[in-house]
């Protein structure tokens, strides 16, 4: 399996006022870690990537820890689950060298936004998810 590691910055005004990071903080860890996992498949011209969109259909997290403040970044772990014709689920770690924080997974859909419609993956975009996929 191959797997996308994201190094995510914190911030400090990720923190709540228990002094850790708030839940709401992770779906924007992952949506980073996603969105610079996939831009190898992004198409290059505005028209082409809302022909072309990816939409999250679904996100369970399971929160193991909870994560304080620091200025080094944390991991997020990104690898593919299972795929089909025009959806993927995605698997997420977020943790640092000595603690897991959360387990999540996202339902990915290919979407026409012009269409407002579900679209089939097309053979590149299938062939990178296939570099993903658990064994």
């Amino acid at each position: 399996m191959y797997q996308y590691t994201y190094a995510c910055p914190l911030r400090w005004s990720d923190a709540d006022a228990y002094g850790h990071v708030n839940n709401a903080q992770f779906l924007g860890y992952m949506e980073e870690a996603r969105t610079r996992m996939f831009q190898e498949v992004v198409a290059a011209s505005e028209g082409e990537r809302r022909q072309n969109a990816f939409v999250v259909s679904r996100t369970t997290i399971d929160y193991r820890a909870p994560l304080h403040y620091s200025a080094e970044p944390v991991d997020v772990h990104v690898w593919v689950t299972k795929a089909s014709a025009a959806t993927f689920e995605l698997a997420y770690e977020i943790r640092d060298s000595e603690r897991l924080y959360v387990e999540a997974t996202t339902k990915i859909v290919a979407y026409n936004l012009d269409s407002s419609s579900p679209r089939r993956l097309s053979d590149v975009e299938r062939a990178f998810v296939a570099r993903y996929i658990s064994r």
